[in-house]
């Protein structure tokens, strides 16, 4: 999962950019309302944490443009602004969540889960594929009678293979999603995140379920 992180203020964004990549999500961050917004609107991120206060215009402006722009990606403002005023007109200009700070780093990301689940009514904490499940709380993937405990990277890369079955995806989409936009497109290690997975998931079982498809990426899902 990719995050976009719009905060003005450098050691809460680094503070939250290590937070998230520590716990398996690429992250971005813009000092600057104009950039972040442009941001948002070209770059495909998963969920956006918009700061109200910024610099150079605010943050409810920000969150309108994109709605305008038909920028769907999920909003979650973080501001230091604690009225109902304030988290309405937050929430009004086109925002899913409202976080005061400070806030404890568990909640930020209880809330970006719970704005990612939005939507997908039916998925509950866990995904699905064949006899495969990932519990998005603990992390833990099981298939028959094996269970794992995957790493943060390994669980990343696996969520992203699950949202987006029996779909041909290029190391580069891959590296945008699950690492961050400074990986080397020389660079083995998507390679060796796969080779981990397949060696829990796909080994003991006659129906592997990641599929090398050659000089274009990888599929994930049944083989017809």
């Amino acid at each position: 999962m990719r995050v976009l992180i719009i905060e003005d203020n450098p050691k809460m964004a680094s503070a939250i950019q290590k937070g998230l990549r520590a716990n398996g999500f690429a992250a971005d961050v813009s000092h600057t309302g104009f950039d972040g917004e442009d941001l948002a609107a070209v770059e495909p991120y998963d969920v956006v944490l918009l700061d109200l206060m910024l610099p150079d215009r605010d943050g409810v402006e920000v969150c309108r443009n994109l709605r305008r722009r038909c920028i769907e990606t999920p909003i979650i403002m973080l501001t230091a602004l604690s009225t109902t005023e304030d988290k309405i007109e937050g929430l009004d200009a086109g925002a899913d969540d409202y976080l005061t700070k400070p806030f404890e780093f568990d909640e930020l990301l209880a809330r970006i889960r719970a704005v990612l689940r939005r939507g997908e009514a039916t998925e509950g904490r866990t995904l699905r594929c064949d006899d495969l499940e990932l519990d998005l709380y603990t992390r833990r993937a099981r298939r028959g009678e094996s269970d794992w405990e995957l790493s943060n990277r390994e669980f990343a890369l696996l969520e992203y293979l699950m949202r987006n079955p029996n779909r041909v995806l290029s190391r580069t989409q891959i590296g945008e999603k699950v690492w961050d936009m400074s990986l080397e497109p020389s660079s083995n290690v998507i390679d060796v995140y796969i080779s981990s997975l397949r060696k829990k998931i796909d080994r003991e079982t006659e129906r592997p379920l990641i599929h090398t498809i050659k000089n274009a990426g990888y599929r994930f899902g049944v083989q017809e």
